[in-house]
């Protein structure tokens, strides 16, 4: 079932990548002048490195890309998507190759994910995106503080494995056994141990929705990442599983809006080769940090990003005055 979605993923960054590389020879005289190589290829390393770790890209590179003026603010939306597009999709294949997730959990959260985009970018932009700002960054901040609590030993927390090997489902989860590197007295020592990988039953509905819900938020501006940390957090799945669940949910949205962008030329093309080359080297390096770090290091990971996405969010809503609607030819 997953080689099916990779498939399919793969198809449509091939497609992507077709017209946009022919658009790119085709201008390849006509570049900007307003930037470098240098610097649009280390701003796509450093802003998809930590895109990879769940940071987001999208805020990072707009931040740089102004601060070391490499592009024209008109053509700065295009330029994200299309520059970050091959980076995601690329943590996508990595995420679900490497990181064992439930195959029924992972295609109906990416489908849910995928047709909220779509189905209700309609209903989502209408909403008033200050309140919106205002309330994923308390509902984050609070996840964050409960998560925060949990590994504090406060309260019981979330994603835990079994103190033994265990393959099948307990508690609406889907558990599998794994290594898992824990610290005993000071060593580090592996255990296989019974990891939750995925959801069944009314969790799995609760998913669904959720991330439904998520997808379409994101077409109002706010980022799936963290949140989609939290939710995985607290249906009780490992913190590890979120990193496919949501680089696989962007990776479908990506290569479809992008082409639009390339197609329209509203994006700067130097801009975007040079952030996808610089992108698809740091997503390697972070991705092998990821898979390799020792689950209680991701959890704290986890918690400093959605502690980090929430503070931005509030502070972004706190800047944000409503503005009264404007016709729409303004």
């Amino acid at each position: 079932m997953i080689k099916l979605v990779l498939s399919v993923l793969g198809l449509l960054t091939i497609w992507f990548a077709v017209v946009f590389i022919k658009d790119f020879m085709k201008n390849k005289n006509n570049l900007e002048k307003h930037n470098t190589w240098g610097k649009v290829t280390a701003i796509g390393f450093i802003t998809n490195f930590f895109d990879t770790l769940g940071i987001g890209s999208f805020a990072p590179t707009t931040a740089l890309l102004r601060a070391f003026k490499q592009t024209k603010d008109r053509v700065i939306p295009g330029t994200l998507n299309v520059s970050c597009t091959i980076p995601v999709v690329l943590e996508a294949f990595i995420f679900m190759t490497v990181i064992q997730v439930d195959p029924v959990s992972l295609i109906a959260m990416l489908a849910a994910a995928t047709i909220g985009a779509w189905v209700g970018a309609g209903i989502v932009s209408k909403l008033p995106e200050r309140k919106v700002q205002i309330a994923m960054g308390v509902a984050l901040f609070i996840t964050a503080f409960l998560m925060l609590a949990g590994e504090m030993k406060w309260m019981p927390g979330g994603g835990e494995t079994l103190s033994q090997a265990f393959d099948g489902v307990k508690n609406n989860l889907i558990y599998k056994t794994m290594e898992v590197k824990q610290t005993v007295d000071g060593k580090e020592v592996t255990k296989m141990l019974g990891v939750p990988i995925g959801v069944n039953g009314l969790k799995l509905i609760v998913a669904v929705i959720a991330n439904f819900i998520l997808g379409a938020l994101m077409t109002a501006g706010i980022g799936l990442y963290a949140p989609c940390m939290a939710l995985v957090y607290f249906l009780g799945m490992s913190p590890r599983v979120a990193f496919p669940i949501m680089m696989g949910s962007c990776a479908f949205l990506m290569p479809v809006a992008s082409v639009k962008f390339v197609k329209e030329g509203a994006y700067d093309r130097r801009a975007s080769m040079g952030i996808t080359i610089g992108g698809v080297i740091g997503v390697i390096i972070a991705a092998y940090l990821v898979r390799s770090l020792p689950l209680k290091i991701l959890k704290w990971l986890v918690i400093v990003v959605i502690f980090y996405t929430s503070t931005t969010m509030l502070r972004v809503a706190s800047k944000n005055k409503e503005m009264p609607s404007k016709p729409a030819d303004e």
